[in-house]
């Protein structure tokens, strides 16, 4: 079987990958924000041997058309007991008042949001969507809304203008780019047979091997099985040191995001007071 690849710098003299992941996602998939205290973790501790790119699945086109049997949801008022299981069981801070007090009509905004801020780098969009995310599962605010999008994107530019321009952000909201970046998310989620989120898929950058599919929420010692069986003998290339260090590389992480990453066995409670977030593009 291949053992690690090297990680060389690629022509621009950034490194090159040894796996690449690709994520879908949805800026209101509870389960996804319930997630991020293992990937983040995954993303920081593997740092350049891991490449990642999030793709938009549109989990909630409207209230009119969409359905969920698993979970016996057809209404914005039915989520607030799938934000409560998530948040018990993840230990991440999730506010459940949001399907009461500012349901969004739907999630197709905050992805093309996600899809415009992505068009400036890579980085802007995943600072987008993070900013989505808190937004909507720890202030309650409307994601599905223009306005709320666009005070959004100056809070996620954090200052970083030259990481991510929201006065271009704004213009491209509207634009043929976001629409047809979010369709090739949709195209490849369809592709693949996806009917939930978020899932995730992990493959070696040398195209060798197969392509692994983890669906659903998963404990860090299975995404570490699953690209130790990717790549045997690839290793972490750090550790967070302390909370203040990992809170700083993330420009913003709840409680359970740092007990995971620094492998507490006690978690923080999980609810919407326990957060603490300022999120900003990350160099």
């Amino acid at each position: 079987m291949p053992g690690p690849l090297p990680n060389p710098a690629g022509a621009d003299g950034a490194p090159v990958p040894t796996v690449e992941a690709v994520y879908f996602t949805d800026p209101l998939c509870s389960w996804s924000w319930g997630y991020e205290p293992q990937l983040r973790r995954l993303r920081y501790e593997y740092g350049d041997a891991l490449g990642w790119r999030s793709r938009m699945t549109g989990l909630v086109p409207s209230w009119d058309t969409f359905s969920d049997p698993v979970n016996a949801v057809s209404r914005p008022l039915q989520m607030g007991p799938v934000c409560v299981e998530v948040r018990e069981r993840t230990g991440q801070p999730l506010d459940d008042r949001l399907w009461v007090e500012a349901p969004p009509a739907s999630s197709y905004p905050a992805c093309l949001a996600v899809a415009a801020a992505g068009l400036q780098s890579a980085e802007a969009g995943e600072a987008m969507l993070r900013r989505l995310r808190e937004a909507a599962f720890l202030e309650r605010r409307d994601v599905s809304d223009l306005t709320v999008l666009r005070a959004l994107a100056r809070e996620a530019a954090g200052g970083a203008p030259a990481l991510f321009d929201p006065d271009r952000f704004v213009a491209d909201l509207d634009g043929p780019g976001a629409e047809a970046a979010f369709r090739d998310d949709l195209r490849e989620a369809r592709y693949l047979g996806l009917g939930r989120t978020p899932a995730l898929t992990l493959r070696r950058a040398d195209g060798e091997g197969r392509t692994l599919l983890l669906v659903g929420h998963r404990p860090y010692a299975v995404l570490r099985r699953a690209l130790e069986h990717l790549v045997p003998g690839l290793e972490p290339e750090r550790r967070a040191p302390c909370p203040g260090a990992y809170a700083a590389f993330w420009g913003g992480v709840t409680g359970r995001e740092v007990a995971e990453a620094l492998d507490r066995a006690g978690l923080p409670h999980g609810g919407p007071e326990g957060a603490r977030s300022s999120s900003k593009p990350t160099p």
